[in-house]
């Protein structure tokens, strides 16, 4: 079965409709790409991806080993290159709570790096990712 449907909606836009839940979400071209910017850009949802990913799988780890991540955040800024036009770097800060053992930050952070969107992603990506075990 597949996963999502999308759907060109004209003038840039898409419509991603994920089947199983019928969740959706819009992209629109960015504005330095002759879009609109009003919604991600299909190379935000990439960017985005890494940080869902990573936090995902650190909730899984976190619930074997009793930690509470809820509250936790995390901020992406993608930069992009030319000739291709790609995404060069994806820059992932998270914000992730104090009161977690330096042990259990460790295998956190081990689990967030080895999520499966950041092996997905082409390996000329650069990916800078910093914890702050601040909240």
């Amino acid at each position: 079965m597949a996963t999502s449907k999308v759907t060109y909606n004209g003038n840039l836009r898409t419509t991603n409709v994920h089947l199983r839940s019928g969740s959706e979400f819009i992209t629109d071209a960015p504005l330095d790409n002759n879009g609109k910017g009003e919604a991600f850009s299909p190379t935000d949802t990439v960017a985005n991806g890494l940080a869902n990913c990573m936090m995902t799988m650190m909730g899984i780890k976190a619930r074997d080993l009793g930690v509470d991540l809820v509250g936790s955040t995390a901020e992406v800024t993608k930069h992009m290159e030319a000739n291709p036009r790609r995404i060069s770097k994806i820059e992932v800060k998270l914000e992730m709570p104090a009161n977690v053992s330096d042990k259990n930050r460790k295998i956190l952070e081990h689990t967030a790096r080895t999520c499966p969107v950041h092996f997905s992603l082409h390996p000329d990506i650069e990916r800078i990712i910093d914890f702050h075990w601040v909240k």
